[in-house]
């Protein structure tokens, strides 16, 4: 599930004309980063759900073969991150799959980070998988971390410490968790805290760059982080 449905309103103006997700950085779409990690994973479809100047990504990704795009349209309304998600449900089937946020990326060190989560994915003791980032591997990352991680790998939240990790923006989920959830807005971050208290929210770090491009005015370091990792094979 490839959520880019979001307005993208801190990118303006360059998204008066069009959605976040088809920012360029590097020569990419910030859609096309993403979608190209689930191909490199051993993805085959993924459901991307659209609201803003949905023509435009619907258009974008009739191009692609892999993975095969189903579409999930929002465009009656926006249902925010975990809505979205619920909304998909039927076009995402019974099995854990995984969710990326379209407007942050990474580049990988060597190994693939979304095949490293799904073999780091264990059904008997976690509903959610967060590929996690620390701030030293971060770039574009204005705010603290999200979370601290505990011996066993389970997650709590960082509440302001600056020994946790950040949330990457990638993560592998158990529908059975939106079990008779509504098709309505709502966050993620529900989710996140219901797996907290049953012990049930994991966590892994990346290996890499991270990369979040949050306003116009951050495309210039983003490229020159692509750029350097590439060179350096990071």
């Amino acid at each position: 599930m490839v959520l880019a449905a979001g307005l993208g309103k801190r990118m303006r103006p360059i998204t008066d004309t069009i959605p976040k997700p088809l920012v360029r950085i590097a020569g990419k779409t910030l859609l096309d980063w993403g979608l190209d990690s689930l191909a490199e994973a051993g993805v085959t479809k993924a459901v991307v759900n659209v609201h803003y100047l949905p023509d435009q990504i619907v258009a974008h990704l009739g191009s692609r073969a892999v993975p095969r795009i189903d579409i999930s349209d929002e465009s009656g309304g926006l249902l925010d991150s975990a809505g979205g998600i619920v909304k998909a449900l039927p076009q995402l089937g019974g099995e854990p799959f995984y969710i990326l946020n379209a407007d942050t990326f990474w580049i990988d060190a060597e190994e693939s980070n979304l095949r490293r989560l799904a073999l780091a994915w264990d059904a008997g003791s976690m509903d959610i998988l967060l590929m996690l980032a620390d701030l030293d591997s971060a770039t574009g990352h204005s705010g603290g971390t999200d979370f601290l991680v505990d011996a066993d790998g389970r997650l709590r939240r960082a509440a302001g410490s600056q020994d946790g990790l950040i949330y990457a923006g990638a993560a592998i989920v158990n529908p059975a968790l939106f079990k008779d959830a509504a098709i309505e807005p709502h966050s993620l971050n529900r989710y996140f805290d219901t797996a907290i208290a049953a012990g049930r929210l994991h966590g892994m770090a990346m290996n890499g760059r991270w990369i979040t491009v949050g306003t116009p005015d951050a495309i210039p370091a983003a490229e020159a982080a692509v750029e350097k990792a590439l060179a350096q094979g990071v």
